[in-house]
């Protein structure tokens, strides 16, 4: 098993940045994707930043804005965003799984969330 846990969501005015953390304990052997997902009021769950197998991959709406990084040591997931816009507002969570993919219903474990508010 697995337990992940995040923090570092918040409110800030557009343009502003907030950085999140995932802090994963347990049983870390296999997991070969780790990343940043959000789920926005009425809209489905969507991918934000991923590493998989070695792959970083960002979804086109944050590219050149937000950057994932992994602390293996600390066993830790961060998320830098800059220039945040209000339709980054949502529920952010950390996933992991032990496949190899882009697809969040892939994954085995999950965070509980933190809500990021962008204001205009």
């Amino acid at each position: 098993q697995l337990q992940l846990v995040e923090s570092g969501g918040g409110l800030v005015q557009a343009g502003g940045s907030l950085r999140l953390s995932c802090a994963a304990s347990g049983n870390t052997f296999g997991i070969n994707t780790m990343g940043w997902y959000r789920q926005a009021p009425g809209k489905q769950r969507e991918s934000v930043a991923i590493l998989s197998g070695g792959i970083t991959m960002y979804a086109d709406s944050v590219k050149g804005r937000f950057t994932i990084s992994r602390d293996n040591a600390k066993n830790t997931v961060s998320l830098q965003m800059n220039s945040l816009k209000p339709e980054d507002t949502a529920v952010y969570y950390c996933g992991a799984g032990g496949s190899r993919t882009t697809d969040w219903r892939r994954l085995d474990f999950w965070g509980q969330g933190t809500q990021v508010t962008v204001s205009s």
